[in-house]
């Protein structure tokens, strides 16, 4: 089974993190992504609502200001719940597992310019850190050689 969503677009409103009970970063925010038009039809835009946690949320919510283009990856959820007057809804929202900037730098302005000097990578992705190996600095252990590169097979 596939569950995949892909979307681009402008937020709607600054993103604001919380904290849950257990001290997980949270952030809830709407991307406004436009539908396809021809020339002489009138746009029109999806607002789309998507979550992020842990790390992503942090990021979200320290580098992205209201009015920025965002690209955001993760999974489509549904969940269903009970509003104030006792009526069933269902929720649509996108579970965020990687987002990342989009657009110009002239485009997106001063919002967040001195913070992300300091940070090196434009996106992030949720990852269990468990999943990574560091790598040795010397080549020891490499299969094809030393610095020369003759044992490279190509």
């Amino acid at each position: 089974m596939l569950n995949t969503a892909i979307i681009m677009g402008r937020l709607t409103a600054d993103p604001e993190l919380r904290k849950t009970t257990s001290g997980l970063s949270v952030t809830s925010f709407t991307v406004a992504v436009e539908r396809n038009y021809k020339s002489g039809e009138e746009r029109q835009a999806d607002f789309i609502n998507v979550v992020a946690w842990r790390g992503t949320a942090d990021f979200v919510s320290t580098y992205f200001k209201k009015g920025q283009m965002i690209a955001v990856q993760g999974s489509i959820q549904t969940r269903n719940y009970e509003d104030k007057n006792g009526n069933k809804r269902t929720a649509v929202e996108i579970v965020a597992d990687n987002v990342s900037f989009c657009g110009s730098k002239a485009e997106s302005g001063n919002t967040y310019g001195a913070a992300r000097q300091e940070t090196p990578a434009v996106s992030y992705q949720s990852a269990d850190a468990g999943s990574f190996s560091v790598l040795p600095d010397d080549n020891q252990g490499f299969p094809f050689g030393s610095d020369d590169d003759e044992g490279l097979p190509f």
